[in-house]
């Protein structure tokens, strides 16, 4: 008959006391070569264990961790709106100072403006949407043009 070999790996579980004070016991599971499941073998006293199966005897809890679920943040569009009075070169600038757009792509998205009434600057979170939205319109209101910029939900 050959020699046979078990693994064996280390195991905790918590335990309260019955003055609900915890208690880590501390135990081996082994598995035999050709066993499929694993079968747990504390290291306990014999009158522990018949303590532990007693009424009113200290219970064992599984302590589990839970990662919370971080929801993505609502997006906002900030546009700008058309009017016969702000300069397309102002609008331009704003573009290029709030938004970070280079010079094509400002004047892209201003000629839109200028045809369709309305056009994207750019999709941010609700604070940062908001901050550009009041510095182009401060901005706009301190150069005396009536450019209006605001904020939709995406």
């Amino acid at each position: 008959m050959g020699a046979t070999s078990e693994d064996t790996t280390d195991v905790a579980a918590m335990t309260f006391t019955s003055d609900n004070n915890p208690a880590v016991v501390v135990g081996s599971a082994r598995r035999a070569p050709g066993e499929g499941g694993v079968r747990s073998v504390p290291h306990m006293a014999e009158d522990d264990r018949k303590r532990r199966n007693a009424p009113g005897a200290p219970g064992t809890a599984v302590i589990t961790k839970t990662k919370p679920q971080t929801k993505r943040p609502s997006m906002y569009r900030v546009l700008i709106l058309n009017d016969d009075y702000t300069p397309m070169e102002f609008v331009v600038h704003v573009l290029e100072r709030f938004f970070g757009k280079d010079h094509e792509a400002a004047t892209r998205i201003m000629l839109h403006v200028h045809h369709h009434g309305i056009g994207e600057c750019g999709i941010y979170t609700y604070e940062v949407a908001e901050t550009k939205v009041t510095q182009v319109m401060d901005f706009a209101r301190k150069h005396q043009h009536p450019l209006q910029c605001v904020m939709e939900k995406k």
